[in-house]
């Protein structure tokens, strides 16, 4: 894939942008002001693999609470502000690695001027995130309802905003609820700026439908060599949003964390509890790190061609299996033991590398 070429923002630690890796971000759901239930979550997408990390700042209790929050998160934190300049300047001041805003409803320009002045002092970027369910009003009448078109033209007034003082530590978001919007949003954005893109579907839905969507509008974006971030919005757990996000960009070969498993569909050939097996291995390997290829395959068709090209893997037979490692057949397993043998090759395997 031909990468989008941007300019290069850091967000606390990371690199966005200008050639750095894709990253992936979350949002906690809890209570900003409730630092211990944050700094926890928090802590539980970082196992995940989070990397940037993002907290609602709704008052200034919250905004308050960010001082211990930052200071217990291992990763980046981003406050999420909306209509009040001085709930930002409170966020910079506490610690954040970088705001959330839309300069369009921070309201006049001398409050954006404070934010972009604290921002400078601090060396913290700004994201632009704009979505389709919060469009200015002027836009709406002018377009008829949230476009592609519309959507843009708002973002590209918020950078001008910015850059019209000067700033340009700035990434940018485009999110509708919808793949086609939004995919054509920034298609069009990237056309016209080089800032770094945050990419998203927003309010995709829940675990199962959400995943599905970002994936596919995600994806796309992604295997056009568009995106220097992205958060799978889920209405869920946001520990799910981060092993989507990876997933997302591993089935890409864009970043890889952890096994890549391969296991086939089933059929009436096979003749070992494969679905168990296959789900006994990936939640017994879900924390491994290495980056492993790992197969379990339930018959003799495409089995042992899929395990003899992985990692480690296993290909079915009749109550049994064999076990390959690389290529070569270590052994045969009895279908009781097949998951155990496979995790136990797998964590060698991963403990040499």
């Amino acid at each position: 894939m031909d990468k989008r070429s941007t300019r290069r923002i850091m967000v606390g630690s990371v690199p966005v942008g200008g050639g750095a890796p894709v990253s992936v971000q979350s949002m906690c759901n809890t209570d900003t002001r409730d630092v211990a239930a944050t700094a926890a979550q928090i802590e539980a997408l970082v196992a995940a693999g989070c990397e940037i990390v993002r907290c609602a700042v709704p008052d200034f209790e919250a905004a308050a609470a960010l001082q211990g929050i930052c200071s217990a998160s291992p990763i980046p934190v981003i406050a999420d502000i909306h209509f009040d300049y001085r709930l930002a300047v409170a966020a910079a001041q506490n610690g954040v690695a970088g705001l959330r805003i839309n300069p369009g409803n921070i309201g006049a320009k001398w409050k954006v001027a404070e934010v972009v002045r604290v921002c400078v002092e601090r060396n913290l970027p700004i994201r632009i995130g704009v979505n389709a369910g919060s469009l200015e009003k002027e836009l709406l009448a002018r377009h008829g309802h949230a476009t592609s078109e519309a959507i843009v033209e708002s973002a590209l007034g918020h950078l001008r905003l910015l850059e019209d003082l000067h700033f340009d530590a700035v990434k940018i978001s485009v999110k509708a609820s919808d793949i086609r919007r939004t995919v054509a949003a920034y298609r069009l954005l990237a056309a016209q700026t080089d800032c770094p893109l945050h990419l998203g579907i927003t309010e995709a839905g829940t675990v199962w439908a959400g995943t599905i969507k970002s994936a596919i509008g995600i994806g796309i974006l992604l295997a056009e060599g568009l995106g220097d971030t992205l958060r799978v919005s889920l209405t869920g757990d946001p520990v799910k949003e981060v092993c989507a996000g990876w997933e997302i960009l591993r089935v890409l070969n864009l970043r890889q964390r952890g096994p890549t498993f391969i296991s086939c569909p089933t059929c009436g050939r096979c003749q070992i509890n494969l679905i168990a097996v296959a789900e006994e291995v990936e939640g017994a390997l879900r924390g491994l790190n290495a980056p492993l290829t790992i197969a379990v395959m339930g018959c003799s068709v495409n089995g042992p061609g899929e395990a003899r090209e992985a990692d480690v893997g296993i290909a079915g037979g009749k109550g049994e299996g064999l076990l390959f490692r690389r290529g070569e057949v270590l052994r045969k397993v009895p279908e009781e033991r097949l998951a155990e043998a496979l995790v136990e090759e797998a964590r060698r395997l991963a403990g040499e590398k």
